[in-house]
């Protein structure tokens, strides 16, 4: 089963979805409701609360974080992780495509991380290729055991097409190294124009 963290988990390299720890650690952590809500929420062409805004993520050090956590929950308002709305946009509309193997690792380790659909694909291809079961898809993506099965049977059918298409890779074999003995190696004797080989020793010089 996945372990979900909750805002006493300790600071990690992937946020998970119910982690909130990040937010003590923000440079706007204590702020003033009020003073927070006039700064990461400043009119659009309010340029001069948009740079102080983005004055305090310049050093925050969970912004990555921030950024994430807007993404993920789909915040389309404010300043997030320096930021803002229009700036944000792009990542919105491309966060479905987003593949970050990382976050695939942490899932494996019992990570409850944001996966995108690109990321859950590839999630349960690895699934398939290590034997796990649909109960054990069911419970760790948290979906039926039907779906489970038929995903399972999806990924079964892309890897048969794949290895039907481009054939399964076969180790290849080490080729021992042999070296010939001197006494072994022959000589042809003559060359193909009836003179002596290069080959053959020279012969001796004649005499008188």
């Amino acid at each position: 089963m996945r372990h979900i963290t909750t805002h006493d988990a300790p600071a990690t390299g992937l946020r998970g979805i119910g982690d909130t720890s990040w937010h003590t650690r923000g440079a706007c952590h204590g702020m003033d409701v009020e003073d927070a809500d006039a700064v990461f929420f400043p009119l659009p062409r309010d340029h001069e609360a948009i740079a102080e805004a983005k004055e305090l993520c310049g050093w925050c050090p969970v912004r990555r974080d921030c950024l994430d956590f807007a993404l993920e929950n789909v915040l389309n308002e404010g300043v997030w992780g320096g930021l803002t709305e229009a700036e944000r946009r792009l990542l919105h509309d491309g966060l479905p495509q987003r593949l970050d193997y990382r976050r695939v690792t942490a899932f494996f380790q019992g990570r409850d991380v944001h996966l995108t659909e690109a990321e859950r694909q590839v999630v349960i291809e690895h699934a398939y290729v290590r034997g796990w079961r649909p109960d054990r898809l069911a419970a760790t993506l948290q979906i039926s055991h039907k779906h489970a099965r038929d995903l399972l049977r999806q990924a079964a059918n892309k890897v048969f097409d794949r290895d039907r298409s481009y054939g399964v890779p076969r180790p290849k074999k080490k080729r021992k190294k042999t070296t010939p003995a001197a006494s072994s190696r022959r000589c042809c004797g003559t060359s193909r124009w009836g003179s002596s080989c290069a080959c053959a020793p020279p012969a001796p010089p004649p005499t008188d």
